[in-house]
């Protein structure tokens, strides 16, 4: 059996463990440079509220129901993610981390006759450990659990697990259930399969696996088995490394210094050059781009790239930062206004297994040491607590007016209680 344990309203959830008076009261929580929605509580989603949805077209409606507003604090979400993974890993065989907010867990050892139960106490453990409310679904397949999983926060009487295991209740379910929202669909496949009249998940499942193969390949076949009750979607216990690492940003005001430029995009490198050493590996080439924002049509519009092989594999901040703010001198237009730039890094081999260049001019051993020394400091300090000069001090220009505290991960927002 599989189970799939689902953060119910994640980001909400998260302020809210903090500030408990925002309980049963609307939130919405915004996207980069406060745009737009991309978390909303069931009370804003019950007033309408969509993702996607432009802040400043809710005004009128944030005024009339007291809808709490908040920036993305992704640094308080990783760091909740990762306890409610912690508490999970504590509890069960198995787990496979999905997104910031989904594990999978493999209950393999877990006796059928205890699985309801042994879901309500993951889904109790959590909410007390972490304060994250979950949705638990169980069932035969990853897929199945998905959809019980979903189950679960549409019944608040299941009680944060749903089991589902016998062939009568599956069908039943099925049989209600929305195609497009079929884990392994996706989008164009679900107005392909529609456009056929098929459109719940009992109605794919019916297809005849001739047709499945045809038109949607292997990943439509597991699908259509999975539903069917048979596994064949691999449980991975370990998080495949990246082979693309791309950190890229709109900026709350246009840049139109290459000193601004150069600021930016030494931290972009510096961010993702961090995520590599994370994962044991180097790139051998970097893309950089400076863009432009579209939507001024009155400015001149102005995108361009570069791809850059590096002389040798590295992760080494020092030198992908010289190499990425030299390309994107090169790259900036005088009297340009950039909107976004971003950096990423390709061609991720892993590090031990790197053969050396005989003639290098850099002294990997001294980047190396370095690397491993900045790496301990920003961890134990906090992050950006010692920087390449390049990078400077101020952060990622962003529009951030609505952001919380980082209670769990900086001394100086450590949450105050008054008696």
């Amino acid at each position: 059996m599989y189970g799939l344990a689902d953060c119910n309203n994640f980001f909400v959830s998260c302020e809210r463990v903090f500030q408990p008076a925002l309980n049963g009261r609307p939130v919405i929580i915004l996207s980069n440079n406060d745009g737009c929605v991309i978390a909303r509580s069931n009370e804003a989603k019950r007033l309408g509220i969509k993702m996607g949805h432009p802040f400043f077209q809710l005004d009128t409606l944030i005024k009339r129901h007291n809808i709490a507003v908040f920036s993305s604090n992704y640094a308080l979400y990783s760091d909740m993610s990762r306890r409610v993974q912690q508490t999970l890993r504590s509890i069960c065989p198995a787990t496979e981390v999905y997104s910031i907010d989904e594990s999978f867990l493999n209950l393999q050892g877990v006796k059928d006759e205890e699985l309801d139960a042994f879901g309500h106490y993951v889904s109790a453990k959590v909410l007390k450990d972490t304060g994250i409310p979950i949705s638990v679904g169980i069932s035969h397949t990853k897929t199945l659990a998905k959809i019980a999983s979903k189950l679960c926060k549409q019944y608040p009487k299941l009680r944060g697990s749903c089991y589902m295991h016998r062939p009568q209740d599956i069908e039943k379910v099925l049989r209600k259930f929305p195609v497009e929202d079929v884990w392994g669909i996706g989008r164009r496949f679900s107005a392909m399969l529609k456009s056929r009249n098929i459109s719940t998940a009992y109605d794919f499942a019916q297809l005849p696996l001739d047709f499945v193969r045809s038109k949607m390949h292997l990943g439509g076949m597991k699908t259509w088995y999975e539903l069917h009750g048979h596994p064949c979607i691999e449980f991975e216990t370990q998080i495949p490394d990246k082979q693309q690492i791309m950190v890229s940003r709109s900026f709350s005001k246009e840049l139109d210094t290459v000193e601004d430029v150069k600021e930016q995009v030494a931290l972009f490198i510096s961010m993702a050059a961090e995520k590599l050493r994370r994962q044991r590996s180097v790139c051998q080439a970097m893309h950089v781009f400076l863009l432009t924002n579209r939507f001024r049509h009155e400015q001149e519009q102005h995108y361009d790239n570069r791809l850059v092989t590096l002389p040798a594999p590295s992760d080494s901040t020092v030198e992908l930062a010289d190499i990425a703010v030299r390309t994107a001198v090169q790259l900036f237009r005088q009297g340009t206004f950039y909107k976004k730039a971003g950096v990423a890094l390709t061609q991720i081999s892993p590090k031990e297994s790197v053969q050396t260049v005989l003639f290098d001019e850099i002294d990997r051993e001294k980047h190396d040491k370095l690397m491993t020394a900045l790496d301990k400091i920003n961890e134990k300090q906090g992050q950006r607590a010692v920087v390449v000069a390049t990078a400077g001090f101020d952060g990622i220009r962003m529009n951030r007016n609505h952001l919380s505290q980082n209670y769990t991960t900086d001394w100086n927002d450590i949450l105050e209680i008054h008696c």
